[in-house]
């Protein structure tokens, strides 16, 4: 004991620099291995609002032709003849280019305040990155991006440029490395198709299985096969493209990269008859090779069980 009432081991605790980690004991013990020492959990936060429609986006009962920003676009045609106030004579799926990039612009602005912590702390990078996201009232989406800055034993302090990101951390990030690539970014996109459903899009949706022989001039006729199985095509157009424009769209951010540890999400939001959005989302690790595959020693036992 000293002259104070605090112990001599809890003194030198307090005197040395303290921090904060959001990673779990075997992810820091394995990032410690590979000299990474955490300072600080740091994050980033952004609210964005956008309108339901483009200034170009026509709505149902107007011309359906050149909808969207240069983006996807196909129209269905009523195969009827017939129109009636309940006989949607066409449908549309269309990509809302205006949501996508809100949405990028929200994910941007609070992954780059979390680097902004992290420069702050002079980090090197910042691992275990993990980003969610919520929509509210009023179109509102909340963007909530974190991680644990670390800097890299031996290496300049991070200040002159944006630390590395990566949504790896402990074990998995060592054999990234050891494979022989870096971590560059994170990155994430979303892709966002509205369906506009025409008339067979309707009555499938809706559970009626009429073949489309069996409606004609006059209506649901019985000509047809009633409870046939068919294919929902506008439906399953909108998934497919909503996945290939959110692969499209993060493959313009990686440049010359690789994407590590791809993770899809689908969502849809029902709007009433068959109309609907459909929305997808990519992200992963952007990686660059830096070397050839170099084990990573073996990590020095600590404790004996015998």
């Amino acid at each position: 004991m000293t002259g104070s009432s605090v112990p001599e081991a809890a003194e030198r605790r307090l005197a040395t620099e303290s921090f904060s980690s959001g990673l779990t004991v075997p992810d820091f013990a394995a990032c410690l291995q590979m000299g990474l020492r955490p300072v600080g959990l740091v994050q980033g936060f952004c609210a964005m609002q956008w309108g339901w429609y483009g200034g170009a986006q026509s709505l149902r009962g107007l011309s359906p032709l050149g909808v969207g920003d240069g983006g996807y676009s196909r129209v269905w045609y009523c195969p009827h003849g017939f129109v009636s106030a309940e006989h949607p004579t066409w449908g549309q799926n269309a990509e809302q280019t205006w949501v996508e990039d809100a949405w990028a612009a929200g994910f941007d602005s609070a992954f780059a305040r979390m680097l902004e912590e992290a420069r702050a702390l002079g980090a090197n990078g910042v691992i275990g990155v993990k980003d969610t996201s919520r929509s509210t009232q009023a179109n509102v989406t909340e963007f909530h991006v974190l991680g644990t800055a670390v800097k890299l034993e031996g290496a300049a302090q991070g200040a002159a440029s944006d630390p590395w990101s990566t949504y790896l951390a402990g074990q998995r990030l060592a054999k990234l490395i050891e494979a022989g690539f870096a971590p560059v970014s994170v990155v994430a996109t979303l892709s966002s198709v509205r369906v506009w459903s025409y008339c067979m899009t309707r009555a499938l949706m809706e559970g009626y299985g009429y073949s489309m022989g069996a409606i004609g001039a006059s209506g649901w006729a019985g000509g047809g096969s009633l409870g046939a199985a068919q294919e929902v095509d506008q439906v399953t157009e909108a998934r497919i493209a909503a996945r290939q424009i959110a692969k499209e769209r993060l493959r313009q951010r990686l440049g010359g990269d690789i994407l590590h540890g791809a993770l899809v999400g689908s969502f849809v939001r029902e709007l009433g008859e068959g109309d609907q959005v459909v929305e997808c989302t990519l992200r992963g690790t952007r990686v660059r090779r830096f070397k050839d595959f170099d084990p990573i020693e073996a990590p020095v036992v600590t404790v004996r069980l015998s």
